[in-house]
């Protein structure tokens, strides 16, 4: 099952540097298969997201495919991170895609 866990980049940071991100992480799933489906769930973890922000920041969304809906999410199961390209402003942005070996020089760019 493919989840999507709204962070900062502070959040991102710390899941990189610990391999994980924390079990107490909002989880939000699809309703269905289907592309809107997955799409609305993206955008509502990124509206999570925004709503973590401290002041200006950029949204920041891992998607990983999981078993189960408890426990940490380990960085094997992380499939992309979804990041707005500036700093949140407009929340009717699509995210930009990142593969998850990215991680490293996107944490680097910020």
């Amino acid at each position: 099952m493919r989840i999507y866990l709204p962070l900062t980049m502070a959040g991102l940071a710390e899941a990189h540097e610990s391999g994980e991100v924390p079990e107490d992480t909002e989880k939000f799933t699809a309703e269905d298969d289907s592309e809107e489906s997955e799409y609305d769930a993206l955008m509502t973890a990124a509206d999570a997201s925004a709503e973590l922000l401290e002041g200006p920041g950029r949204r920041v969304v891992l998607a990983a495919e999981v078993v189960g809906l408890t426990g940490p999410v380990s960085r094997r199961s992380w499939a992309a991170v979804h990041v707005d390209t500036d700093d949140a402003g407009d929340p009717d942005e699509d995210l930009a895609w990142f593969a998850v070996q990215e991680i490293g020089e996107l944490l680097a760019s910020r």
